[in-house]
């Protein structure tokens, strides 16, 4: 975020003190800021400041001697303007903020009332009225005061960063406290026992959902760690098919009480969707429950990526690490290359490819450490050189290997998703259930969980070989789908065979069907996903499969939404945003008389101008 890069900046030029504070604020309130939205009546406001500080960069880093014609004074007077304008509409939405949050208001109100003053001061020190300090060549030397305009710089951060860490806690509270009357509605659910009084409580579940929806969707789009944006997307792509599994799975229970497998069913779906509800949960407040730990292993890939990076460290540092640490560091790669191995769906050629490429990798390491051990006792050029040969031999070997095992994994994905891209067993066991066929339920169930385990296999195998974070926590979401799904539909199908009449039970059982077609549909998509990213076609940052597209509107947060400035005000807005465009046209003038155009004034006038015109483009 670039407020608080900001606030490594003022740490570089002007010491701790105010910045130790505000680092001190956001640890004791167990707070990370993790996006520019916090609160989404910020979004305009908080651009703004965002816009304008640049501009106090540029007062704070002035010479003192600086000497600025008329019309330069002109445009950095309608910046400070502009500076306070922008820290005025911020504050007035704070406020506003802080009325509706009893608990927080006095903390926020007086974050507010400082970056209210500190604007004003900013306007205030630029405000030529106040400067008659002429010149012998008739200009004006500006800003003297240079501590009033870091004080004021100063103020103005700490202030705008307390507001955003605490937006950021009412956020936090919202989704907690939304996920809580969802949890509570479930309860009721659960024990519900009418037709009716089943349809009255789920329409308020219904509700609860896209409200949570809305405040879960806008956390994600706040994420700047790719991983967690990837998990959060994950337990939310859950929540929403889960939502239309409950409704069918809870009819069926209530129209067939006495069946066992629509139980099942039923509580297999209140399950998930409390796990993902819980991750939400856990990704917006940053923390394990019960002190947990990421224990999930690392992928080849990742593995492989962080080994060369420390064998290629030895060109420039012979005692980077101990040899015993990447010996070890190999041996887990190599270990984890098993699951491709053992795996009964791996081919005799590229089992036997994988083999030989780790015999090769273990050698060259080998050697590696040989050359390695002679460089580190008498450097020569030629050990130089040959240190540089073994490590392009063992990054060679593990790029072969990588090829190997990607290879394997997209060929055997590739070649299941067409052997089952017809769906045949699962037109199987409707047919049966339809039929009430014991028999040919248990084969095609057993038929089901065969191809479940191959899936789950195959999304453990493109985990290994997805080359980014955000693809892994994708092929982990779709593994578990797999998993769970596949089991959901037989008991659904157990319930339908049990009772081929009942019209619930055929709607519930083609409601888990279509969630298993449509995991294998997203699964097709991530399998190109990883192809692009391996060969190079594609960054890192991709959309998410499975995640329903942001909502604009949040009708259910009205309460934090500012008022709709009237009439006079837009037209009073929009007379000042085309001030300040054409004052950037005058400004970009003056610069290009400038014979000097590196001269430091000039670029400090250039991204004044150019921030001033961002601000012209806001208000239009």
């Amino acid at each position: 975020m670039l407020i608080l890069k900001y606030l490594v900046n003022l740490v570089n030029m002007y010491g701790t003190s105010t910045i130790s504070y505000n680092l001190g604020t956001m640890v004791g309130n167990g707070v990370e800021w993790r996006g520019r939205r916090a609160v989404s009546t910020l979004i305009a406001s908080e651009i703004v400041v965002e816009e304008t500080r640049p501009e106090i960069t540029t007062l704070i880093n002035h010479k003192d001697n600086t000497k600025k014609s008329d019309k330069t004074l002109q445009a950095i007077q309608r910046v400070g303007q502009a500076v306070n304008l922008a820290v005025g509409r911020f504050v007035k939405v704070g406020e506003a903020i802080a009325n509706e949050n009893w608990d927080l208001k006095e903390e926020i109100n007086i974050a507010c009332i400082e970056a209210k003053q500190a604007g004003e001061t900013i306007a205030a020190l630029t405000d030529i009225t106040n400067l008659n300090h002429l010149e012998s060549d008739g200009q004006i030397t500006i800003f003297t005061d240079k501590t009033g305009v870091i004080k004021a710089a100063r103020l103005l951060l700490s202030s705008v960063t307390k507001v955003l860490l605490l937006a950021d806690r009412v956020v936090i509270k919202q989704i907690i406290t939304s996920r809580n009357k969802v949890l509570a509605t479930m309860e009721r659910l659960e024990k519900v026992n009418s037709f009716q009084e089943f349809v009255q409580i789920f329409s308020q579940f219904g509700n609860e959902m896209v409200e949570f929806a809305h405040l879960s969707g806008d956390r994600q789009n706040d994420l700047k760690d790719e991983k967690k944006k990837a998990e959060m997307a994950a337990a939310r792509a859950v929540l929403e098919k889960c939502t239309m599994m409950l409704l069918t799975a809870s009819k069926t229970c209530l129209r067939h009480p006495n069946c066992e497998s629509a139980h099942k069913n039923k509580e297999g779906v209140f399950d998930r969707m409390k796990v993902a509800l819980d991750k939400v949960i856990e990704i917006v407040t940053d923390c394990k429950p019960n002190g947990e730990t990421d224990i999930s292993s690392v992928s080849i890939f990742t593995g492989i990526k962080e080994f060369k990076m420390n064998i290629e460290a030895l060109r420039e540092n012979l005692y980077f690490q101990s040899k015993e640490n990447l010996s070890v560091t190999l041996e887990v790669i190599l270990e984890r290359t098993e699951d491709f191995t053992d795996s009964a769906y791996t081919s005799h050629e590229h089992r036997e490819r994988i083999l030989e490429l780790s015999t090769q990798a273990r050698m060259e390491l080998q050697q590696l450490i040989s050359v390695w051990s002679q460089a580190q006792s008498k450097k020569t050029k030629s050990i130089a050189e040959e240190l540089e040969l073994s490590i392009l031999k063992i990054s060679h070997s593990l790029n072969e290997l990588k090829k190997e095992l990607h290879s394997t994994a997209t060929q055997l994905a590739a070649d299941l998703l067409k052997y089952h891209a017809d769906h045949v067993v699962l037109k199987a066991l409707k047919l049966t259930g339809v039929e009430g066929n014991l028999e040919a339920l248990a084969e095609y169930a057993c038929k089901l969980s065969e191809q479940k385990e191959q899936l789950v296999e195959t999304c453990r195998l493109l985990r290994h070989i997805s080359g980014t974070e955000p693809m892994e926590i994708t092929c982990i979401h779709a593994e578990e789908t797999f998993q769970v799904t596949g089991q959901q539909i037989i008991s659904a199908a157990e319930t339908l065979t049990l009772h081929p009449s009942s019209k619930i039970a055929k709607e519930n059982l083609d409601v888990f069907c279509e969630a298993w077609e449509s995991q294998i549909s997203d699964m097709s998509t991530l399998l190109r996903e990883i192809s692009d990213v391996f060969e190079g076609r594609r960054g890192e940052k991709y959309g998410y499969l499975s995640l329903p597209k942001p909502m604009k509107n949040n009708a259910n947060l009205k309460s934090l939404k500012p008022d709709k400035p009237d009439s006079e005000e837009q037209a009073k807005i929009a007379k000042l945003g085309l001030k300040l465009g054409l004052l950037t046209s005058d400004a970009d003038c003056e610069i290009e008389k400038w014979e000097d155009q590196e001269n430091e004034i000039v670029q400090y006038g250039r991204n004044m101008s150019s921030m001033a015109y961002s601000l012209y483009l806001f208000t239009r």
